[in-house]
């Protein structure tokens, strides 16, 4: 028997999907880049979404009596690309996104990385923001007066960005986009919708990675819910770069 030579990509590429979900089984089937796609916005487009982004930025800072702004160095309103048709909104900054005044870092950062590259995406080629600008004290989940108080500013960053797909990670994220306050594992990996200013946006709300590192038996749900997003992206011939 002739033993088949292992490509170190395709090696690499199975130990980073193994830490999403173990034992995945690959195909050799070359990957669809999506090649019918979206014409890009054009400069003024781009600078549109500027120059709304840094007033809903202003309008947040303006906020009056709040004890996550008193306890907060930075505002964090979002980075990557303002044109992805990717929109991925975690739930709030915690200790190292307030000191670096950017979203995912640390463990957190490195495992959505690796959640997104397992389905070819870059997190620098989509955008990401939260649904709390403010870090919360002792990084405690927000409450319902603090949630239902930002989502009026969320639902407008939404609207400005304008994507395509909009991922919800977290309950937090959930309940500020949606309105449900139920457990997140029975709302997970169903395909919902959002209408804000006229425009449907399709949702999925999928676990946030801070929760996965501290229950990494729920990552086989994950992977779960990445393809769905990955399919979803392919029938919408998205392309994410």
């Amino acid at each position: 028997m002739t033993k088949k030579v292992i490509n170190q990509n395709d090696k690499f590429r199975e130990e980073l999907i193994n830490t999403i979900e173990p034992n995945f089984v690959f195909t050799d089937k070359p990957i669809n880049r999506f090649i019918n796609n979206d014409v890009k916005l054009d400069d003024n487009e781009s600078k549109n979404k500027s120059e709304l982004l840094l007033k809903l930025k202003k309008q947040i800072n303006s906020i009056e009596n709040c004890k996550l702004k008193e306890n907060s160095r930075n505002l964090i309103l979002g980075d990557g690309n303002i044109n992805s048709p990717i929109m991925l909104i975690g739930e709030a900054p915690g200790l190292e996104e307030d000191s670096n005044a950017n979203t995912f870092m640390g463990e957190v950062g490195e495992l959505l990385d690796k959640m997104l590259l397992a389905i070819d995406i870059k997190r620098k080629n989509i955008y990401c923001s939260y649904s709390i600008n403010f870090r919360p004290p002792e990084d405690r989940k927000p409450t319902s007066v603090e949630i239902k108080r930002y989502s009026v500013f969320l639902k407008e960053h939404i609207s400005i960005i304008d994507p395509k797909i909009v991922i919800l990670m977290g309950s937090t994220a959930m309940e500020a986009v949606t309105g449900i306050s139920d457990k997140i594992s029975s709302e997970r990996g169903k395909w919902e919708e959002v209408i804000l200013n006229g425009r449907t946006y399709p949702l999925m709300i999928t676990f946030n990675p801070s929760y996965l590192i501290r229950f990494p038996e729920n990552k086989k749900y994950s992977w779960e819910d990445l393809k769905k997003i990955r399919q979803k992206i392919k029938d919408l011939d998205l392309k994410i770069q």
